[in-house]
């Protein structure tokens, strides 16, 4: 995890160093930086920053605490994180109105239980723009919508929870652009419009990469999507529920495990989200022979092609049959 970590935030760093100082000095250089800075900053969000923040980085709790904070490092904010990953997501995997992961803007339905219009058929065609969007949206506006939604909805405790959170986040943005814009935008032999167009560039690589690998764990058309009873219950027990809403993808591919941060072994990741993703690969066939043993369901897809092409199934399914059946985990 240790020598990942260096090769990550080198890989996210390194290429801005290299466009502030002046050592890419051609235009090409330059949008060859930003495109290996957004696989960095991909990289340090799913296979840093997120064991850091489900504590599984580290025993070490301190540890753990110093370097999630490679999420505002990058941009986003680590404390709306946290409630929206850590509480909603993994309590409420695909429950609709609960799992903020499918809780989508209404021109994309990501669960049969959604409300369902007329631009949703054609999703399975432009979604895949918005995916590159969303780290861009993550950096500017969502995590300040989030953090007021999740205060409103209870998951803050404390006198002044709000503001403490909201200055923290102000303060980690403004490091942020000041050093990952603003420096480029004054030193850098680049006018300000290549500066901008290669900053945009390299959000669209970091939020289609980031987006997909947690999409087609999820929103595809193996897995369910629970509902609620009408007290708000969710019926079944937790690791069951993990099972049944939860899809592997390229178990076999090395290099791919190296930079998802084991996320194509999602399922090992929902059942034991308090254990490194560098043992997933052991833990996994242990967890699918059990799953086998007592006949419960254990999702997978052989190669990461499989997976994207059945999230563009689903994404159709959702967008153009208005009665798909929910079903319980």
């Amino acid at each position: 995890m240790v020598y990942k970590t260096v090769a990550l935030v080198s890989l996210y760093l390194v290429p801005f160093a290299l466009i502030t100082t002046g050592f890419a000095s051609t235009t090409m250089q330059m949008f060859v930086c930003f495109f290996l800075s957004g696989l960095g900053m991909a990289g340090v969000g799913m296979g840093v920053m997120h064991d850091a923040i489900h504590g599984s980085y580290s025993k070490n709790p301190t540890i753990n605490k110093w370097v999630g904070h490679t999420l505002d490092m990058v941009g986003a904010s680590s404390i709306v994180w946290k409630m929206q990953h850590n509480v909603l997501h993994h309590s409420y995997t695909n429950i609709d109105d609960h799992d903020d992961d499918i809780n989508a803007p209404f021109f994309l339905r990501f669960s049969p239980n959604a409300p369902q219009n007329s631009l949703h058929k054609y999703q399975h065609l432009y979604a895949w723009f918005f995916y590159s969007l969303s780290t861009l949206s993550w950096v500017t506006v969502k995590d300040f919508i989030r953090l007021k939604r999740y205060y409103d909805k209870g998951l803050m405790k404390g006198p002044n929870a709000y503001k403490k959170a909201l200055w923290k986040i102000i303060a980690w943005k403004l490091a942020y652009f000041t050093v990952i814009l603003g420096l480029p935008l004054i030193f850098a032999p680049f006018s300000v419009g290549l500066i901008l167009a290669g900053y945009v560039m390299m959000h669209f690589v970091t939020g289609f990469t980031i987006t997909m690998v947690f999409q087609i764990a999820h929103i595809v058309e193996e897995v369910n999507f629970p509902l609620v009873n009408p007290d708000g219950i969710v019926e079944g027990e937790r690791m069951l529920h993990q099972l049944a809403t939860t899809c592997n993808f390229a178990p076999d591919n090395r290099l791919l495990f190296w930079f998802v941060g084991g996320l194509n072994y999602q399922v090992e990741h929902h059942l034991f989200p308090d254990i490194c993703h560098v043992h997933y690969r052991e833990i996994a066939p242990i967890v699918k022979a059990t799953a086998e043993e007592f006949n419960i369901p254990y999702h997978s897809k052989p190669n990461f092609l499989a997976a994207v092409l059945d999230h563009f199934k689903m994404l159709y399914a959702l967008g153009n049959t208005p009665k798909l059946e929910s079903v319980k985990a």
